[in-house]
């Protein structure tokens, strides 16, 4: 049988409003105006799951950005204003292969590939996302990781002329995130640059995002500019908030609680009004990938 990508497929959207559209009526549905993308030429991947992918228009619509304001459609309302061309990537710390890299000089040696991945956000909602890129690996090993390296630090573009939500903000921006290095070395862990068979949106963290499948979607940090090889646990964001409530690893995990937020189910976006709430897989589901690196930890502690 063949495997089809995403844009490979009429979006489900386009087929359920199949009639709107030869009668013409398409028009004076409220739909916001979110456009399409550059397509991308990518690869099929093993990586998918069981599921129905979120529809492409929920998926982009749907953000937490709070560089462009806190509310879900805000980024969508306001990411426009963001300069994505030129880009570069600062990769430092303890590498072998330190530099400043562009964007064009990243991507050359990579081949693209659609990974189909759930995505679950700790306020318990959930997709299924078609995303495109490469594993976070393959820039690693170029970047030459000493054998002192431990972890892998993030850091999320600071431009408040072009992100508003960074102006007279209590976030301490920029934002930065981290990982473990033998979490960042996993297969699973992606560097992503599209979605939908198309460059990644500007409110989805254009044009360099990370995206790590097992753990809460605040983990996967957008709009990348800067990738540190370091010996010690780097900061992170919302455990700098909250380190009460959001921990250093953030796995998806339906035993141990949100204090605002039962993580045994989950809300899956796109799904309409009457969605039923649908159980939480330990790991969201990539437990036989993941879990032998938390061999021996305890994950209410390590949370």
């Amino acid at each position: 049988m063949t495997k089809l990508n995403y844009s490979d497929v009429t979006p489900k959207g386009v087929f359920l409003n199949r009639r709107k559209i030869i009668a013409g009526a398409l028009a004076s549905t409220a739909l916001p105006q979110i456009g399409f993308a550059k397509p991308l030429d990518v690869v099929k991947s093993e990586y998918t799951v069981d599921g129905e992918i979120t529809p492409r228009d929920a998926a982009v619509t749907y953000n937490n950005f709070y560089e462009f304001g806190t509310g879900k459609g805000d980024p969508l309302a306001n990411a426009h204003t963001l300069t994505t061309d030129p880009w570069s990537v600062e990769i430092g710390g303890l590498v072998n292969n330190a530099g400043t890299f562009g964007l064009d000089d990243i991507l050359k040696d990579v081949t693209l590939e659609e990974r189909i991945y759930r995505f679950r956000c700790v306020e318990a909602w959930s997709m299924v996302v078609p995303w495109i890129g490469f594993s976070l690996s393959e820039l690693l090993k170029k970047a030459d990781p000493q054998s002192g390296a431990k972890y892998v630090a993030f850091e999320t573009l600071y431009r408040p002329e072009e992100m508003p939500g960074q102006k007279n903000s209590r976030f301490p921006y920029p934002y930065v995130e981290g990982l473990r290095l033998d979490e960042a070395m996993n297969p699973l862990t992606m560097i992503a640059t599209g979605m939908y068979g198309e460059e990644l949106p500007n409110q989805n963290g254009a044009p360099l995002r990370l995206v790590v499948p097992w753990k809460y979607g605040f983990k996967s940090i957008k709009s990348i500019v800067k990738i540190t090889l370091t010996d010690e646990q780097p900061p992170t964001t919302w455990n700098l908030i909250a380190d009460n409530e959001y921990g250093f690893y953030s796995n998806v995990n339906p035993e141990v609680d949100h204090p605002r937020w039962s993580q045994a189910s989950e809300r899956p976006i796109g799904g309409g009004l009457f969605a039923k709430r649908i159980p939480t897989l330990m790991f969201n589901g990539y437990a036989d990938e993941v879990a032998s690196l938390y061999s021996g930890m305890d994950l209410r502690t390590n949370f």
